[in-house]
């Protein structure tokens, strides 16, 4: 049996109904749960779990599936169900990071009927991620673009506010620490990686892998001129492990300590913190992905679990 955990706002959309009445017209178990305010997709998710139930598929944007993700980590392990994914928001980072199809009849019929791997949940102080967490001026842009303007421009809409707030930005200094050092830094852009893509489809760590135990880090530090950030840029496309602006790393853990409040976003969730620690909980969650998924680590680790029964 597989539960449909349902943003309300796109409960009257006739394609998605058109596809749960194929999918159980082709003998598909398929319950439909819609939420109605927030945290009903947390609690429905837990709820699921409780019942037994074997995959959870939650339809909607990212911040859905982080909610659905939230409430699945409330199980003990063994009781969480495979989770799946009906992409229907305006960016869809992770699911098109995954390789899933975007077309609402395909991408519920892969929920349903591919099977899952064991990836790794990121969590912040105690909130969970799938995707990635990023703090300073692109926690900003995401925060701040307002969601009808998403609707009407999908991912571009993060280019237009970024654009518009380039210039007014304030670093946010601090000190970083991970499993392979510290530094102090001044930073414009931190990412935390465990899929690839955020804000609308920018590949801020892409040799991310959501099963490998390790988040892939990327910082900008801070510039002060136009020169800067054309170095900035170049350094960008070779990503040096320690740049004059950028610095790529992997690590099972972060920490910050700030000297000001940070603008964080957990798959585009926005939060504020001074100081936090992420860590990974390696292959805490069963995830239904493509067979060729770009996501998963060279041999993939873990054997996949088998797709819910008809």
């Amino acid at each position: 049996m597989a539960t449909l955990i349902l943003n309300g706002k796109s409960a009257q959309l006739s394609a998605v109904r058109e596809a749960v009445f194929a999918c159980r017209d082709a003998g598909l178990a398929l319950e439909v749960w819609v939420t109605w305010e927030a945290g009903d997709a947390a609690r429905l998710a837990e709820w699921a779990g409780q019942a037994g139930v074997d995959r959870v598929i939650a339809a909607g944007g990212d911040g859905t599936v982080n909610e659905v993700t939230s409430g699945l980590m409330r199980l003990p392990r063994q009781r969480r169900p495979a989770l799946g994914i009906l992409p229907l928001g305006s960016a869809n980072d992770l699911a098109t990071a995954l390789g899933l199809p975007l077309e609402v009849d395909a991408a519920l019929r892969v929920a349903l009927q591919e099977a899952a791997r064991p990836i790794d949940v990121p969590h912040l102080d105690g909130r969970h991620f799938l995707n990635m967490a990023t703090g300073g001026f692109g926690a900003e842009v995401t925060s701040s673009t307002p969601k009808s303007l998403k609707r009407l421009l999908g991912g571009g809409a993060y280019s237009l506010i970024g654009a518009l707030k380039a210039w007014q930005y304030q670093p946010y200094p601090g000190r970083l620490r991970w499993a392979g050092g510290e530094r102090q830094a001044s930073l414009f852009v931190l990412a935390m990686g465990n899929g690839t893509r955020s804000g609308g489809g920018q590949r801020l760590t892409p040799e991310a892998r959501i099963d490998d135990g390790l988040l892939d880090v990327l910082v900008l530090r801070d510039f002060r001129s136009l020169h800067d950030m054309w170095r900035m840029r170049q350094e960008l496309q070779v990503r040096p492990a320690e740049g004059a602006f950028v610095e790529a790393f992997r690590t099972p853990w972060l920490s910050f300590e700030g000297e000001r409040s940070l603008p964080l976003t957990l798959d585009g969730e926005p939060c504020q913190r001074q100081g936090f620690r992420v860590e990974v909980d390696a292959g805490a969650l069963d995830l239904v992905v493509p067979a060729d998924c770009p996501l998963l680590a060279s041999g993939s680790a873990g054997q996949p679990r088998a797709a819910a029964a008809s």
